[in-house]
């Protein structure tokens, strides 16, 4: 797995922002998140070695964790990127967006139906967002997509949003502050996951996690590892 953050900063812009890490560190490093900048590793997908070989291996890019991949900031830099992706098709480019909303605005002239090493995951945290960011993303043409549920913040149904989506993930909120995730809403969307034989990925748990009416209060260290030892991913038959 490798990582490419062609530019780092992000603006706040959903419910499940409000305790967001990347906002978290920045400003623990005196970094104002709000100035969305290009970074050193803008060209890291074609950069090669002395004998021509690329640096970064065939495999899974993550693009763009620091940011958003469809920020309006970065609307000018974005075409380059979409070539340096076109180019490494050898590579499968994963990222996740608050921003599924902007996304037929953001995709080069050539995308048609979606490029075959690209994989969108579009991330919701709340009932009313499920309902108004997964009716977009049900009807554009991507090939790879995803739904991320984290941070969690209350019971949803997806259902519907189901149809040609490759993995489901859900997860907590890991914060001081941050909003309880409720085992109960874990289980029910592994359950419609299973009923639409979709690919379910319990990420982790929030630092508040709620089970069998019982508040528990977890270590950042261990919310991953808490999840996985629930042994409750799916994957589809």
């Amino acid at each position: 797995m490798a990582m490419w953050d062609p530019w780092r900063g992000c603006k706040k812009c959903s419910d499940g922002c409000k305790y967001c890490y990347i906002h978290k560190g920045d400003y623990k490093r005196n970094i104002n998140t709000n100035e969305i900048i290009k970074t050193n590793d803008f060209y890291k997908p074609i950069e090669k070695f002395k004998n021509g070989n690329y640096k970064i291996k065939s495999g899974t890019v993550y693009l763009c964790f620091s940011s958003d991949f469809l920020i309006e900031e970065a609307d000018s830099w974005r075409d380059e990127c979409w070539k340096m992706i076109k180019e490494r098709s050898d590579l499968k480019f994963l990222f996740l967006t608050k921003r599924i909303d902007r996304f037929e605005n953001c995709v080069p002239k050539d995308w048609n139906d979606g490029y075959d090493n690209v994989i969108v995951c579009c991330t919701i945290e709340n009932q009313k967002n499920a309902d108004y960011k997964l009716s977009i993303f049900k009807d554009l043409p991507i090939k790879h997509k995803c739904i991320t549920a984290q941070p969690l913040i209350e019971k949803i149904n997806i259902e519907k949003y189901l149809n040609d989506i490759e993995l489901v993930v859900a997860g907590g909120e890991s914060d001081y502050n941050a909003r309880p995730l409720d085992y109960d809403w874990v289980l029910d969307i592994r359950n419609q996951c299973i009923k639409a034989n979709v690919n379910f990925e319990f990420r982790q748990c929030g630092t508040y996690f709620i089970k069998d009416k019982k508040m528990y209060k977890l270590q950042v260290k261990d919310l991953c590892k808490q999840a996985k030892l629930a042994n409750i991913n799916y994957t589809k038959k």
